[in-house]
């Protein structure tokens, strides 16, 4: 499916900050300078500022900004106050046609990866897998900040290699090359969809994982629900992002026990998702995914 490429960052453009999962706390003062640092504009909407439970604001409000920030013909950039939970309790009440009809860039990554894929499959609108405010681009973390910027802004393109920071060293856990559709996300959001309408549609794609706090034993349980839901069968290639909390060496042999039988290229390391640098990937764009160089570079525009 062709997807559609939301319009680049203009200079001077203004961003939404909404929060659709968890609440947060955040200086509005801070959060406009950081934006007017960059040369934007910044509108905060009211759910960033409220509190319920683990979520922030209830389900209407979350739902009330997600819509508006959308609708709104001055925003030029959604991005999200933080991860944590709740998301998934908005996709069967989103109006995907408004999204389609209003397509800007929309960021985030962990909880947000269920809007991800609602937003691919029903309105057709390619998405970034990249910081959140609270975490990641209000402290300026880098080379994060600049590299979700600079995709925004249309600075990389058909051919480009995604950069991937040299203090980083990937390993290339299965060779070969594939491309497809860049899919996926935090791996507990991919399985909590497994069996339901928004489930991820994976095959001929190239699977992005990733994931917190989770053991090996749990990591194991996840991947044995995406190979029984049929989620592995005809990928393309696999990129393995951050596993927080679980080392390499332990990671490693569980990995190639999935993804080895597979015959597809599996490349693992990739500074994306709950870890610093985290590195903004194109979710719905082709990539070319090249485990024997260590690459992953675009194969089309990610805006317009």
């Amino acid at each position: 499916m062709a997807l559609t490429l939301p319009p680049r960052l203009p200079a001077g453009g203004q961003l939404a900050l909404i929060a659709p999962a968890g609440p947060g706390s955040l200086d509005a003062d801070q959060a406009h300078a950081w934006a007017a640092l960059h040369g934007y504009r910044l509108k905060i909407y009211p759910g960033v500022f409220e509190k319920t439970g683990y979520l922030a604001g209830p389900d209407a409000r979350r739902l009330d900004d997600l819509h508006a920030a959308f609708e709104d013909p001055t925003v030029d950039a959604i991005l999200c106050l933080r991860g944590g939970y709740g998301t998934p309790r908005l996709l069967e009440h989103i109006d995907y046609r408004l999204i389609g009809r209003h397509p800007k860039p929309f960021v985030g990554y962990s909880d947000i990866t269920a809007l991800h894929h609602a937003f691919i499959e029903r309105a057709g609108l390619l998405t970034f897998h990249g910081p959140l405010f609270r975490a990641e681009l209000l402290p300026r973390q880098q080379p994060g900040e600049q590299a979700l910027l600079r995709m925004l802004r249309g600075e990389l393109g058909q051919g480009d290699v995604i950069a991937h920071p040299a203090d980083w060293p990937l390993s290339t856990l299965c060779p070969g090359q594939a491309e497809g559709p860049l899919l996926g996300g935090n791996l507990s959001l991919l399985c909590a969809m497994a069996g339901t309408p928004w489930a991820i549609k994976a095959e001929g794609a190239v699977l992005f994982i990733e994931d917190v706090n989770e053991p090996l034993y749990k990591v194991d349980r996840l991947l044995t629900q995406l190979r029984q839901a049929g989620t592995l069968a005809g990928l393309a290639g696999v990129l393995v992002g951050d596993f927080a909390g679980i080392g390499s060496e332990q990671l490693r042999p569980l990995l190639e026990e999935f993804f080895a039988p597979l015959g597809i290229p599996v490349l693992a390391g990739w500074r994306s998702g709950h870890c610093q640098p985290n590195l903004t990937l194109p979710l719905g764009a082709r990539v070319v995914l090249d485990a024997d160089g260590q690459v992953l570079r675009l194969a089309q525009a990610v805006v317009a």
